[in-house]
């Protein structure tokens, strides 16, 4: 299943540190969210990306959006992640990879490894209706940073 522009954004409930579920779920249809699926924590790309939203957090809080990164990390790697990057948004856990197959965000296989997050992005507008989704199958490249911000703009 692939999550399209116009589709309603799916509920879920993620862990962003053992035992700390996130219910985002809950803001779907209340608040604007921003999703940011990353492959692995700690990888150089992934870094660069948290760390872009991280030095740019100034502009998102501006727009009025709730942003969350995902990834098939565990929830202890996440929460170090987050802590260590000083990342000011929730990272959240889809170890199980439920989520990322429920957006169509799931490398079946990459290097290697079994089920990992592609590098995605999805804008949820107030009303729970997806406004921007980019799925990309090339690892390497960053999300389109203008583009998310244009479609938080717009909602």
């Amino acid at each position: 299943m692939s999550i399209t522009v116009g589709s309603k954004a799916p509920p879920f409930n993620l862990p962003s540190k053992p035992g700390t579920p996130v219910d985002v779920g809950q803001l779907l249809g209340k608040e604007k969210v921003v999703l940011l699926f990353i492959p692995l924590a700690f990888s150089s790309v992934c870094t660069a990306a948290m760390c872009h939203f991280r030095d740019t957090w100034a502009v998102w809080q501006g727009l009025g959006c709730k942003a969350f990164a995902i990834s098939v990390d565990s929830p202890f790697t996440v929460d170090k992640f987050r802590e260590l990057e000083r990342i000011p948004f929730p990272v959240l856990s889809d170890f199980n990879k439920d989520v990322s197959r429920l957006y169509g965000a799931l490398h079946e296989e990459l290097m290697g490894l079994k089920g990992v997050s592609k590098r995605s992005a999805f804008v949820i507008d107030a009303t729970g209706v997806v406004r921007y989704a980019s799925v990309s199958d090339d690892p390497k490249i960053q999300v389109d940073y203008a583009a998310i911000e244009q479609a938080v703009r717009k909602c």
